[in-house]
């Protein structure tokens, strides 16, 4: 037996790339927004590569998302093309490429900068190539849009570097935005083939019919804002009103996408409502990218909507709901979930709602976001690390 056999078999948590990502990703998630509130309350816990706020914005996008987003895709991969999902020894590889990167950021101590820059874009590009073998193996060039996206969302991670070295304000920002709107163009995609599917298995009625018409406006408009902000990093295109017709039209079909789907209907169930709403994040976020490019609300509401409501929101529910079927398990909600949801939902409201309507109180929902996502993530860890730890309640693989 190879020794990632022996791995495998003796560890449940190396079966499978949902449970080492969901997993490290979520407590990563806990420990980083705890570090980040004792910081907005003057307390510096860690003095990491890049500074507080460098750390901040890259950590919630390159460690948390870049960690959730691997570890679905690198599952549903699996379920796509028939193909024997990461497991054993090269899961535990490319695992400990992402703890390295979050681990020398954390504590450079006299590591030369481009050294550990390096070691930081390591995990993307390899994510990419283990989940690009088996979809080109078997010909499935529909799922193969993954691969450049995450490409392109480990270039926006260089050039956050690039961006440090230079001591370049506007190109740091400029690829942090370009990150929001990939994990946007992402949630996008995965969300239109998996809220509509889980919602019509669970209430028993038939899914919603995809027009072509609304997909391509719904995706491609996304698409086209991530290409416009490439653009602009080229210097070929300034924000404008370009941008916030591009980002309303966005907005609109993804909502229209949306209430396609009658999510309405799944008021009872967390780990369905969970999902919906933080699609309507999604597209309440991209109303606001396009206000925001007229100049009309600040841009950093616009990233949060679709940060924290979007995607903080979306991966909780994605994780909740994937660990159980993955495992073996009843797709019931476990109780404390809905909590764990509601929570997120509250932090995205109190991050990127009410400091738009009533700015001179923004530190306190600032405060007050910080401490539901950190429960919200507590508690789903407590949840959810028994389920993610051990082996498969019927005796399958994975």
């Amino acid at each position: 037996m190879v020794a990632s056999d022996r791995l495998v078999r003796s560890m449940p948590l190396w079966r499978l790339a949902f449970r080492p990502f969901f997993l490290l990703g979520a407590a990563f998630s806990l420990l980083a927004m705890l570090v980040w509130g004792a910081f907005w309350h003057g307390q510096s816990l860690l003095q990491p590569y890049g500074g507080m706020l460098w750390w901040h914005q890259h950590e919630m996008l390159f460690g948390f998302t870049a960690a959730i987003v691997v570890g679905f895709l690198l599952t549903a991969v699996q379920n796509w093309t028939g193909q024997a999902g990461l497991s054993g020894a090269p899961l535990l590889a490319l695992a400990g490429a992402w703890l390295l990167g979050r681990w020398l950021i954390a504590f450079p101590q006299d590591l030369p900068p481009l050294w550990l820059a390096s070691l930081d874009m390591i995990f993307l590009p390899l994510a990419a190539g283990v989940l690009a073998w088996p979809v080109i193996r078997v010909r499935q060039w529909r799922n193969l849009v993954f691969v450049p996206v995450l490409l392109v969302l480990a270039l926006a991670n260089a050039l956050t570097h690039v961006a440090l070295f230079a001591g370049d304000p506007l190109l740091l920002r400029g690829a942090m935005y370009l990150a929001v709107l990939l994990i946007a163009l992402l949630m996008t995609i995965l969300g239109g083939r998996v809220i509509p599917f889980f919602t019509s298995r669970r209430l028993q009625r038939p899914q919603a019919s995809r027009p072509a018409w609304l997909e391509r406006f719904s995706i491609g408009g996304v698409a086209a804002l991530a290409l416009l902000q490439l653009a602009s990093l080229a210097g070929w295109i300034a924000p404008g009103a370009v941008w916030a017709g591009v980002a309303m039209i966005a907005s609109v079909a993804n909502t229209i996408r949306l209430l396609r789907w009658q999510g309405w209907l799944s008021w009872r169930d967390p780990l369905l409502w969970g999902l919906h709403v933080s699609y309507a994040f999604v597209c309440l976020g991209l109303a606001m990218w396009g206000v925001a490019a007229l100049g009309w609300v600040p841009a950093s509401l616009a990233i949060h909507a679709l940060t924290v409501g979007g995607m903080g929101t979306m991966m909780l529910a994605m994780m909740a709901r994937v660990a159980l079927g993955h495992t073996g398990r009843p797709i019931a909600a476990p109780k404390g979930i809905g909590i764990a949801l509601g929570l997120m939902v509250t932090a995205a409201v109190l991050r990127a709602v009410m400091p738009a309507l009533w700015p001179q109180v923004t530190h306190l929902t600032l405060s007050f976001a910080i401490l539901a996502w950190s429960l919200a993530y507590a508690l789903y860890l407590s949840l959810y690390a028994p389920v993610l730890l051990r082996k498969r309640v019927d005796g399958k693989p994975g």
